[in-house]
C-alpha cells in the first residue's frame, strides 16, 4: 500500500477578523485540527498554510472552509464546532468555498433562538432525510443528537408554515417505574418523562413562545398512551425513546400518521427498560420495515456522539463488552 504523498496548501483570507475567529484564542482551533489530523498548520498574515499528507490536508481544508462559512454568517465558533467540522470533512469530498457554503445552507436548520448545524456526516444525512421523507427512524446510542435534531427540524417546519403543529411523545417507561406510583396529578406524573423534549424546545424557541404554543395546541407533548385512536394530520410528530414501546404500541403509533405529516422515531436499542420477556417495538419495526423504500433508517454509532468525548468511549466500551459476552 503506497503512502499518501506530502503536500502544502495555502488558504488566503480577505477578512482578517474572520481569520482570527477561525484560528481561535492562541490559535487553539488550528491546534485542534493539527492534533486530530496529524498535520502542521502555520498562520502568517492573512494566510493559513497546511502541511502534511495529501488526504489529511484535504480534510483540514474542508474543515476550515466549513468553519469559515459559519463565521461569515455571524456565528461564533467553539472547540466543539471545530471537532464537528473535522468529522464532517473527514467523511466527505473536499469542495471549494462556494460549494461548501451551499452545502452548509442545505443542511442547516434555522430556529428562533439559534442556527443548528450537523456535527457529523450521519447527522447531516439524518437532517436531510427528515426534510425529504415522511417517516424516518433515528437509531443509535445516547448523545448522537437524534431527538434534538428532529425537534429542530420540527420547529423549523412549524415556523415556516409547512405543518400546523408539533406532536412530541414518548412511552412512560423508565427503570421499572410506573406512572401510578409517582406523586402528583397526571401532568406532574408525565412531565419527568417528557423533560428532554421540553429542553429541546426551549433551546430553539423563546420561553414565552413555547408556553403560548403549548397553550394554544401548536405544540403538544403527551405520553404514548394518549395517541390511541387519533389521526395526526398536518403535523410533525416525534416518538422519542421508542425502544421502550411494545410491538403493539409501535404499530399503533405508526398508523397515526395522517396527510401532510412527517414522523420521526428515535431510540437506542441498547437501553430497553421494558419488563423482562417483552420485545421492543423499535426492534420489531426495524426488522419489518427496513425494506420499505419510502421509510428511511439512519443508524448512528459511537463515532456520531457529540457530547463529552468520554461519552463516545463509554459507548464503545459497552459495545465491546456486549460483543465479548456473546
Amino acid at each position: 500500500m503506497t503512502k499518501d504523498k506530502l503536500t502544502i496548501k495555502n488558504l488566503e483570507f480577505t477578512d482578517n477578523e474572520v481569520m482570527q475567529i477561525l484560528a481561535g484564542p492562541h490559535d487553539r482551533h488550528l491546534t485542534i485540527i493539527e492534533e486530530r489530523l496529524g498535520i502542521s498548520i502555520a498562520s502568517r498574515g492573512n494566510v493559513i498554510q497546511l502541511n502534511g499528507a495529501e488526504s489529511e490536508v484535504a480534510f483540514a481544508k474542508g474543515a476550515i472552509l466549513y468553519l469559515q462559512s459559519q463565521i461569515t454568517k455571524g456565528f461564533t465558533i467553539s472547540s466543539d464546532d471545530v471537532e464537528a467540522a473535522i468529522r464532517m470533512a473527514s467523511a466527505t469530498v473536499t469542495i471549494d468555498s462556494k460549494e461548501e457554503n451551499n452545502v452548509a445552507d442545505e443542511i442547516s436548520i434555522a430556529t428562533k433562538r439559534r442556527m443548528v448545524f450537523p456535527r457529523s456526516p450521519k447527522q447531516a444525512d439524518y437532517i436531510q432525510s427528515i426534510k425529504t421523507h415522511d417517516l424516518v427512524f433515528g437509531v443509535g446510542p445516547a448523545g448522537t443528537g437524534k431527538t434534538y435534531l428532529a425537534a429542530a427540524v420540527g420547529v423549523w417546519m412549524l415556523m415556516s408554515g409547512k405543518v400546523e403543529k408539533i406532536v412530541l411523545s414518548r412511552p412512560a417507561v423508565e427503570a421499572g417505574e410506573r406512572l401510578g406510583f409517582l406523586p402528583g396529578d397526571l401532568r406532574e406524573k408525565v412531565d419527568p418523562y417528557l423533560r428532554p423534549l421540553y429542553d429541546a424546545l426551549y433551546d430553539m424557541m423563546p420561553a414565552d413562545q413555547v408556553q403560548r404554543s403549548l397553550t394554544n395546541g401548536e405544540i403538544e407533548v403527551a405520553p404514548l398512551a394518549f395517541m390511541r385512536g387519533r389521526t395526526l394530520s398536518n403535523s410533525f410528530v416525534i416518538l422519542d425513546e421508542a425502544q421502550n414501546t411494545t410491538p403493539v404500541q409501535m404499530k399503533m403509533f405508526l398508523t397515526r400518521l395522517g396527510n401532510n405529516s412527517r414522523m420521526v422515531i428515535t431510540g437506542d436499542p441498547t437501553q430497553v427498560d421494558l419488563p423482562y420477556g417483552i420485545r421492543s417495538g423499535l426492534e420489531e419495526a426495524t426488522r419489518i420495515l427496513k425494506s420499505v423504500d419510502e421509510i428511511k433508517f439512519i443508524e448512528f454509532n459511537e463515532q456520531d456522539v457529540v457530547r463529552h468525548p468520554l461519552v463516545a468511549r463509554i459507548v464503545r466500551a459497552y459495545d465491546a463488552d456486549t460483543t465479548k459476552l456473546g
